[in-house]
């Protein structure tokens, strides 16, 4: 009969035995009470407490956690825009009591503050702003939190603006505004395609121009060394310039008329064509060179006598 009763007593004990031992989990905190009272935090590792008397409250846990936060709110330019806030926050460990006791939820404390952050700062803004300065969203969403949690013993480690969501119909409006901007920089740039390859043309008629008349001064120059050589070789068999000058004028007359009948699709004439034509030609060319000279001058003694005269 005794042995009976001593089992349940010794099963009893080795249960009370047991639960006076346990385990806290590394970066984690423990808070022990004794009668529900705070009594001791422990860190982690194995730790004894009195069974019955002591208990534990609560763990807390001392990782980096985060608290992701979407807000709808609208900009100064009256655009409603769905932000999401990332908030990373951690329980200090020198503050675990404050963390345990002194707040109840912080996830709805600092939502609140994230709300009330956001809500302040965004209206301030344009639309194009917000994206521009959402980091200045996230600071002092963070600089806010800081001040207030901090008693509470946590600490804000950073906090992000990690999405921006205007209302549908402004991001279609936006697509448009970016296609037609894009389309308005692809004309600008045909444009400029266009006048660089007009200008292009244009210098390179103009060098054309330039080369081809260069050859016909050279055609030219030729012909009248040509001439003049011909005229040397007439001289030193006693024949004189005007004579000379007449024979070649004759000879490249027949030339030509050669040159023309030997083309069996010509429809062209020469007038005149008679055999007196070079001869009549020459004597006009030496007639208006004569005038010519007279002319040239006379303009030379006109200047001379002005001159003379101011002097």
């Amino acid at each position: 009969m005794g042995k009976l009763i001593l089992i349940p007593i010794l099963f009893f004990g080795l249960i009370i035995l047991i639960s006076a031992f346990f385990v806290v989990k590394q970066q984690t905190a423990a808070i022990i009470e004794r009668f529900g009272k705070f009594h001791s935090i422990r860190q982690s590792g194995l730790h004894l407490k009195i069974p019955i008397i002591d208990k534990i409250a609560g763990r807390l846990s001392l990782k980096i956690q985060q608290l992701d936060v979407i807000i709808e709110t609208k900009t100064k330019d009256d655009v409603f825009v769905r932000l999401k806030v990332s908030v990373q926050y951690r329980v200090i460990s020198q503050k675990v009591y404050d963390a345990f006791y002194k707040l109840d939820y912080p996830h709805d404390q600092i939502t609140s503050y994230v709300f009330d952050v956001v809500r302040a700062e965004v209206p301030k803004m344009i639309l194009d702003d917000v994206f521009l300065k959402k980091d200045d969203i996230a600071i002092a969403v963070k600089s806010e939190l800081n001040d207030a949690m901090l008693d509470y013993g946590f600490d804000i480690i950073k906090t992000l603006v990690t999405d921006i969501d205007p209302d549908q119909q402004v991001k279609e409006a936006m697509n448009r505004i970016n296609a037609a901007d894009r389309e308005k920089t692809a004309a600008q740039y045909e444009g400029d395609a266009q006048r660089i390859l007009i200008v292009e043309k244009a210098k390179a008629e103009a060098e054309s121009k330039r080369l081809q008349g260069q050859g016909i001064a050279d055609q030219r120059r030729e012909i009248a060394r040509g001439l003049e050589e011909s005229v040397e070789v007439l001289n030193k068999v006693g024949i004189n310039s005007q004579e000379a000058s007449a024979l070649i004028v004759v000879t490249q007359h027949y030339d030509t008329l050669q040159a023309i009948g030997g083309e069996t699709n010509s429809n062209l004439i020469l007038l005149p064509n008679s055999p007196q034509a070079g001869s009549n030609m020459l004597n006009d060319m030496v007639a208006s060179f004569a005038a010519s000279n007279q002319i040239g001058e006379a303009m030379k003694e006109a200047k001379l006598k002005k001159k003379l005269d101011k002097q």
